[in-house]
């Protein structure tokens, strides 16, 4: 499964923060996710990240272990253009 993870940093960006969020993110790999890309972006969201993993429940384990006083996080789930078109009939 696919996950789009939007987060809004609470704090502001320092080495330090960053260094906790890249913690965040190794606990996530070991915890069975993939990353498939993360971007810094302009707007209500100060980063995406594409996240694969395989099912809700392991996203979920992934998502709840990292530091959640660092950002606030929204997460949709995405299926390829390809398999929303086959749903459509």
């Amino acid at each position: 499964m696919i996950f789009i993870l939007l987060l809004k940093f609470k704090k502001k960006v320092t080495k330090e923060v960053i260094d906790q969020l890249n913690q965040s993110r190794d606990a996530s790999v070991k915890a069975g996710g993939k990353i498939l890309g993360t971007y810094w972006t302009l707007g209500r969201y100060d980063t995406v990240t594409i996240v694969e993993a395989k099912d809700e429940k392991a996203y979920m384990k992934m998502v709840l272990g990292g530091d959640l006083e660092l950002a606030s996080y929204e997460t949709m789930v995405a299926v390829t253009r390809e398999e929303a078109v086959k749903m459509i009939g």
